[in-house]
């Protein structure tokens, strides 16, 4: 498991696993399946589902479910493919909901 040491890092709300980093935020202005939901560059200390074909609020999307490596709660979900050209910027990106990740540190 990556420890990380600082400000600024994200953690898995039931086991306060890392699993992201402030400064690797793109937006906050995404939908999750149970409210807000963060679009960050990378993950880590994450396990990665199956691949599946989902269709989110912007559209069809191949997407897998991402859960905390330790505890294996649910956290979010990693872009795979965007089939419009507008939303390809998010493919090989990750959504955290916002009410599975809490501030560590900070």
């Amino acid at each position: 498991m990556a420890e990380l040491v600082g400000p600024r890092v994200y953690s898995c709300c039931n086991c306060r696993n890392h699993v992201c980093l402030h400064d690797d935020i793109i937006s906050k202005a995404f939908q999750g399946r149970n409210g807000r939901a963060f679009l960050f560059s990378h993950a880590m200390n994450v396990v990665v589902g199956a691949k599946e074909d989902r269709q989110l609020m912007t559209g069809l999307h191949t997407v897998a479910d991402i859960y905390c490596n330790d505890c294996r709660e649910l956290l979010g979900w990693k872009y795979e493919r965007a089939y419009e050209e507008t939303q390809k910027y998010k493919e090989g990106k990750f959504i955290f909901e916002k009410s599975k990740i809490v501030k560590e540190n900070w």
